[in-house]
């Protein structure tokens, strides 16, 4: 969506309400759905794998969900900016009160099921300190406006690009953390070629996930939190935040493994967390690889 248009878009929203979005950008989404066969085919192939007792109509039938859901991103971050505020229930939110309490902050990993941006909005509200890595699209205007917003309500952005000096600053992580801070990264999305990652099982198959937050648990102490919001009926989100543990090696030769084990450990909760909502899953990347043979460790650091 272009930004144009986006604006265009909200000033007919402000004045005739949700419902003029709604309505123009079901087209949008239908549009995209019709015209971008290569895409449509990597989501079809996704919940294939994911659910392949299902068959390829209702893949196909999430798909158009999945275009479609996925406009309440650009209208939720507008109506968020409109009122300052959106309802929301929570499940297992005390994981991060405990994490702020202790001192010891937290490594949050958000993903691309539900709303990352909305949860960072819900945080900074509850007057937490967040510093929150971000990728970068250069060409995507309405991607640089979302962060400009996020930094106007006084989150601490740090842009992880292929051209940038220092992708990640684990000595400003760290120290943040130490000071109580929650660090927020994506854990299912490579930004660029050079990022380091770690190969996982998700559905069976493989894939490969972000390293760079589980070494910030590892060097600092602070738990891995895995963090989703999701959208529900009339507008209402869901924040579920999955128990925590802490990225834990006895020597340094085994630190490797600890990772591994913290990167598979979140590949499982983000394998159960997409089932349960498939059509909020706003990864349009080849995510899974080969299929894999024999089992992968699910297993974590230490509960912390």
């Amino acid at each position: 969506m272009k930004l144009a248009f986006y604006r265009f878009l909200t000033t007919l929203t402000r004045h005739l309400g949700p419902w003029t979005f709604r309505f123009f950008a079901w087209f949008i989404a239908a549009g995209y759905f019709l015209f971008f066969p290569g895409r449509v085919a990597r989501s079809i192939r996704f919940y294939r794998l994911l659910f392949p007792e299902r068959g390829r109509l209702p893949a196909l039938r999430l798909t158009w969900r999945q275009y479609q859901n996925f406009t309440s991103v650009f209208l939720d971050r507008f109506l968020l900016q409109e009122r300052g505020k959106i309802p929301y229930d929570s499940e297992g939110f005390h994981y991060l009160e405990e994490a702020v309490a202790s001192g010891r902050g937290g490594v949050l990993l958000m993903s691309h099921l539900g709303n990352w941006e909305v949860s960072a909005h819900l945080l900074k509200g509850k007057g937490m300190k967040l510093l929150l890595y971000v990728g970068e699209k250069h060409r995507e205007q309405i991607e640089r406006m979302q962060k400009q917003s996020l930094s106007e309500r006084g989150v601490r952005l740090v842009t992880a690009s292929p051209d940038a000096a220092s992708p990640f600053d684990l000595v400003e992580a760290i120290r943040f953390l130490r000071e109580g801070g929650l660090v927020s990264m994506t854990g299912d999305r490579l930004w660029h070629e050079s990022q380091r990652s770690i190969p996982a099982s998700f559905a069976g198959h493989d894939t490969l996930l972000p390293e760079t937050p589980h070494l910030f648990s590892l060097l600092s102490g602070a738990p891995i939190l895995p963090f989703f919001v999701y959208r529900e009926a009339r507008g209402r989100y869901c924040i579920r935040v999955s128990p925590p543990w802490t990225v834990k090696a006895a020597s340094r030769k085994d630190r490797d493994e600890a990772v591994r084990r913290s990167v598979q450990a979140y590949a499982r909760i983000l394998e159960e967390e997409t089932r349960r909502h498939p059509d909020q899953w706003y990864h349009f990347e080849d995510f899974l690889g080969e299929e894999q043979r024999g089992d992968v460790e699910d297993a974590g650091g230490e509960e912390g």
